[in-house]
């Protein structure tokens, strides 16, 4: 229970005495955001050519495997203590069998090992799902337009046990199929990776906010359909806490919220439920919005820092921003 908070009447209590300079603001600063707090997503191409701005995240770029090198060098200048890989895969390579997914070879893994070799000390977190490989940009197997659940856990596993031997430190199954934590944690348990951590996305939401994400790894053309078969009903609240509540007792190490600021009622519901580490995602379509409003001179670029502090103050221990870098530069 939280405490009943005791204010004396005016002019005995002046609340603005403690606003007054920075010195009493800091004093008493009730949220905290440090580097320590991120989880910067970057993008790793394997197309000839296909590095470079991604015009619906403006700012945001598609690596190489040596860009990505550099990012993970200034992730460990910075502080930031983990770095997120998505594939932006070869369309011609797509398939509907997916089984490019689990190539140790294809370029999510490669990145995994590039990373590793300049940054060893950096955490480095995977994106499990099967959408950037498949040719209907689905997360999961199709047919005859329904998404398959078992089928589709069963390649999941195979591709987190690729990305495992890689060197990942944070799995991120992202495809919300049922039953896939256990699945996973009892796959890494078999086969020796006792210590690599589940990062769930628990609570995942069919939300509109995705749209340049899936411009970023190449997915917007392919998809046939939509999501809502297996992404969380936006209306729901107390579907996506039982969500939450399945993938912990799965073996989920941590667990996330997704999209990120329209569901900070969610990030608080978890938090105070399950006291688990609790983390966020400042999607695409958040990024594109701050972004596109500072560029345009409608809004200053503090209120960077203020939406990502708006996830710490709804419990959130960390949070996975595009801004990574640029908050931690300047948190420094």
């Amino acid at each position: 229970m939280s405490p009943t908070p005791i204010t004396a009447p005016f002019p005995a209590s002046r609340l603005r005495r403690l606003r007054r300079t920075p010195a009493l603001r800091a004093m008493v600063t009730e949220t905290t955001l440090t580097p320590a707090n991120l989880i910067w997503p970057i993008f790793v191409t394997e197309i000839a050519g296909g590095e470079g701005e991604i015009p619906s995240m403006p700012g945001v770029e598609r690596l190489t495997l040596d860009g990505a090198k550099r990012a993970a060098e200034t992730a460990m200048r910075l502080g930031i203590p983990a770095i997120c890989i998505f594939p932006h895969s070869d369309p011609e390579l797509k398939t509907e069998s997916c089984e490019r997914a689990w190539d140790p070879d294809n370029i999510g893994n490669r990145a995994i090992r590039a990373i590793k070799e300049v940054a060893p000390e950096l955490a480095v977190m995977t994106d499990i799902a099967l959408d950037p490989y498949n040719a209907n940009g689905h997360d999961g197997l199709v047919r005859d337009g329904v998404i398959l659940n078992d089928e589709t856990v069963e390649a999941l596993g195979r591709m987190a046990l690729v990305q495992a031997e890689a060197g990942a430190d944070i799995l991120g199954p992202s495809d919300m199929m049922d039953g896939r934590i256990g699945a996973l944690r009892g796959l890494l348990e078999q086969n020796g990776h006792k210590d690599v951590a589940i990062l769930s996305y628990a609570a995942k939401f069919a939300s509109g906010f995705y749209g340049p994400f899936r411009d970023a790894v190449g997915a917007s053309g392919r998809l046939v359909g939509d999501k809502k078969t297996y992404q969380v009903n936006p209306a729901n609240r107390e579907e996506a806490m039982r969500c939450v509540a399945r993938d912990l007792a799965e073996g989920a190490d941590m667990v996330m919220v997704k999209p990120g600021m329209p569901y900070l009622d969610i990030c608080r519901m978890v938090r105070d439920q399950f006291a688990a580490p609790t983390f966020a995602y400042q999607v695409s379509g958040e990024y594109a919005m701050i972004e596109g409003a500072i560029r345009n001179g409608w809004l200053s670029r503090e209120v960077v820092v203020e939406s990502l502090l708006a996830f710490r103050r709804a419990g959130c221990d960390g949070i996975l921003t595009y801004y990574a870098p640029q908050v931690a530069e300047r948190l420094a």
